[in-house]
């Protein structure tokens, strides 16, 4: 599985921004996906995941009513809505797909930068 992320860019804080992440191949929607990110710094984290059929959610407690996983298994694609964004959301952002209870495959990842 290859995965594809886009959609980062420089927004003001309260701002909005959506991410998209692609994969290739035919069985993606039998994976778990998920979105980390990783400051300046620090460790990648967890941000949110979404189950095979879209009907399961899981977000970081920092995140939780600000951002919303979502798929599109028709055409390969996950998504990750940013609203209300704050200067502490400034990250690299990676797409992963789960396999065998692991995050395994991982995209390039798109940089989100939020100014105060």
């Amino acid at each position: 599985v290859q995965l594809q992320a886009s959609g980062g860019g420089l927004v003001q804080a309260g701002g909005s921004l959506r991410l998209s992440c692609t994969a290739s191949g035919s069985t993606f929607n039998s994976y778990l996906m998920g979105w980390f990110r990783q400051a300046p710094g620090k460790e990648r984290s967890f941000v949110a995941d979404i189950n095979w059929s879209g009907s399961t959610t899981g977000y970081a407690d920092s995140v939780q009513g600000r951002f919303t996983i979502s798929r599109d298994n028709a055409k390969n694609t996950v998504y990750l809505q940013m609203d209300t964004l704050k200067p502490e959301d400034t990250a690299v952002y990676y797409c992963t797909a789960n396999l065998g209870g692991q995050w395994h495959y991982w995209g390039q990842g798109t940089q989100v930068t939020v100014s105060s």
